[in-house]
């Protein structure tokens, strides 16, 4: 069974090119994946990351809202009993930022300029299929 990846746009975010390719990168590296679309609450993100089974949740956002909007989804999914899906982000996000952001339980984040290769290796590394 393939790995299973919601890509997720949380917020006001209305640029949506890097999260569709990042998901057609997944894709192309045999990930299943589910782009939930634009302007997702937190709450939508995780309702649909557990209807569709999925092992890994791929954030992206460029309003600069992360530090409220990524660590809330894993709130939520500690609050449902999903910890066990693995969250990391993508964005315009400063370095002091991804510490913080990891101390809150995101997994990775990753910042223009990475590559697709360093993402989809990560991926493959650490959401289980």
């Amino acid at each position: 069974m393939p790995r299973r990846i919601l890509i997720a746009k949380p917020g006001l975010d209305g640029h949506d090119r890097g999260a569709k390719v990042i998901a057609r990168a997944l894709r192309d590296a045999g990930c299943e994946v589910i782009y939930s679309g634009l302007f997702q609450t937190p709450e939508q993100i995780v309702e649909t990351a557990l209807q569709e089974d999925v092992g890994g949740i791929g954030l992206s956002l460029l309003s600069g809202s992360h530090m409220t909007l990524f660590p809330r989804v894993v709130e939520l999914l500690r609050e449902r009993d999903a910890a066990d899906i693995v969250v990391f982000g993508g964005g315009i996000v400063p370095q002091d930022d991804i510490v913080a952001l990891k101390a809150k339980g995101l997994a990775e984040i990753f910042t223009p300029g990475a590559s697709l290769g360093d993402i989809v290796r990560w991926v493959e590394a650490h959401i289980p299929e």
